[in-house]
């Protein structure tokens, strides 16, 4: 039996250029596509936020000179482009999907609601944020720790590259240590990127426990639906 029923999965763009240092990698997307066909038949309702850094991220155009809110609503429409790349191959396996978006943006996706939300999701369909939350200076994290709320989502799952919140980035520094469990004060003092103070905030204010795992495994999406000890979950 599934520990989780309804969930919300926050995915990096980053993690979509698999070995490319740009762009979708078609692999990476069909991975991820099948993980979450996977846990959609088993009945788990399911929306997902993706980022956009593999195509453009607002804050470092902002640094190459670029406008930073002209840059953070291109970094929104990169995140448009990864939902319909997902969508794509979430039906091509068969899998109905709805792709909403945080600003008008017919005939690509349909508007957001929490509506809209709950009608796709008892249909059987998973839902795709796009768009972020639709304002500038708000990061993708903190959309889906929104939407997750929105959503009564019983977890919050963000699907990363490394298996859980190490003390240090192990990818720099191969001596960190890593945490299987956390609250949401030792986060805060032992300033752990987990994600954005906003998002965190969120997440700590409305109780949404938040589990950060290793997406790149195939198998691991279903792991954590069940309740198998992998990653990092955080919590009260």
């Amino acid at each position: 039996m599934a520990k989780y029923k309804r969930a919300l999965l926050k995915l990096s763009g980053e993690s979509l250029m698999g070995s490319q240092n740009y762009g979708i990698d078609e692999n990476m997307l069909l991975l991820y596509a099948e993980q979450i066909k996977e846990i959609a038949g088993m009945g788990i309702k399911l929306g997902i936020v993706i980022g956009g850094g593999n195509i453009f991220r607002g804050l470092t155009g902002a640094k190459k000179g670029f406008d930073r809110i002209n840059g953070d609503y291109m970094g929104m429409l990169a995140t448009v482009i990864n939902s319909l790349a997902l969508q794509s191959a979430l039906e091509k396996l068969g899998q109905k999907t709805r792709v909403l978006t945080s600003v008008k943006m017919e005939p690509i996706g349909e508007l957001y609601s929490k509506r809209k939300t709950n009608e796709a999701l008892e249909n059987n369909e998973i839902v795709i944020f796009s768009g972020g939350t639709g304002n500038p200076f708000f990061t993708t994290d903190t959309a889906s720790s929104l939407r997750a709320v929105e959503m009564n989502a019983d977890v919050l799952l963000k699907g990363t590259r490394v298996d859980g919140v190490y003390s240090a980035d192990p990818e720099k520094e191969p001596n960190a240590s890593r945490f299987d469990d956390l609250s949401f004060e030792e986060v805060i003092s032992k300033e752990l990127k987990v994600m954005d103070l906003t998002a965190f905030a969120m997440c700590k204010e409305n109780n949404m426990e938040i589990i950060v795992f290793d997406m790149n495994k195939s198998g691991n999406l279903k792991k954590v639906i069940l309740g198998e000890k992998i990653g990092t979950l955080i919590r009260k």
